[in-house]
């Protein structure tokens, strides 16, 4: 009895202890760690699209446009800084293709009175915005909805004249043709503007105050309508 009690002792001594269960891990430098970056943070950067009508006809007759084709295309690159929780200011840079499609009339005289098939205007410019911007609704870490005033200034890159006409011929359906670096269109344009958004969707107004014509073409052609008015899509 005595030996076997002392081989029984023995067997349990050498099985294998239980170790705990952990209850908890955390990782507590994650957890606690400020975050700065994001839709409703300190800053924020992303990109957006927009199409945007040209609204309303010239300052005179012969230069008609064509609705809803008469249009600024842009990209755009977006850079917030908050300041407050209602507060924030930010830059644009953006690209935009403006193209203004005449219409054909016999009192046309922009760029001269031929007449076409289908002819435009188009710019390429290269725009930086200022802009404030109130934040309005509920306080999470979204774009959420705002209201922001803009100044803005471009420079014209490339501008051209594209025309379009059927031919005298059977060779070819449509005969076009382009000339850029026109003389009578400004460099440079500037203005103010305005968005009213609600996360990645926002309403947008452009008022150009800098005229589109220089030199004699300034008394010659009369001044094309001036606002803008689109959506725009933000990429976030």
């Amino acid at each position: 009895m005595a030996l076997a009690s002392t081989l029984a002792a023995l067997l349990l001594a050498a099985s294998p202890a239980r170790a705990q269960r952990p209850l908890l891990s955390t990782d507590v430098a994650a957890d606690t760690a400020r975050q700065t970056y994001g839709p409703h943070r300190r800053h924020f950067r992303h990109l957006y699209l927009a199409y945007m009508p040209v609204l309303g006809q010239p300052a005179g007759r012969g230069a008609d446009l064509r609705p809803w084709v008469s249009a600024e295309m842009v990209l755009g690159l977006r850079e917030k800084l908050r300041l407050t929780p209602v507060l924030a200011i930010g830059a644009d840079a953006r690209y935009v293709y403006l193209r203004y499609a005449l219409a054909q009339h016999p009192d046309k005289v922009l760029p001269d009175a031929a007449l076409h098939h289908r002819e435009s205007l188009a710019l390429h410019r290269a725009d930086l915005e200022g802009w404030a911007r109130l934040r309005f609704g509920r306080q999470g870490n979204t774009v959420g909805r705002y209201l922001d005033v803009s100044g803005w200034g471009g420079w014209v890159a490339a501008t051209a004249h594209h025309t379009e006409d059927e031919p005298n011929s059977a060779r070819a359906k449509r005969v076009k043709t382009t000339e850029t670096g026109l003389p009578y269109l400004r460099r440079w344009a500037y203005g103010a503007g305005a968005r009213l958004g609600s996360q990645r969707l926002v309403l947008t107004a452009r008022y150009r105050l800098s005229d589109t014509f220089r030199g004699v073409a300034a008394g010659l052609y009369p001044e094309l309508p001036r606002w803008t008015v689109g959506l725009e899509i933000g990429v976030l």
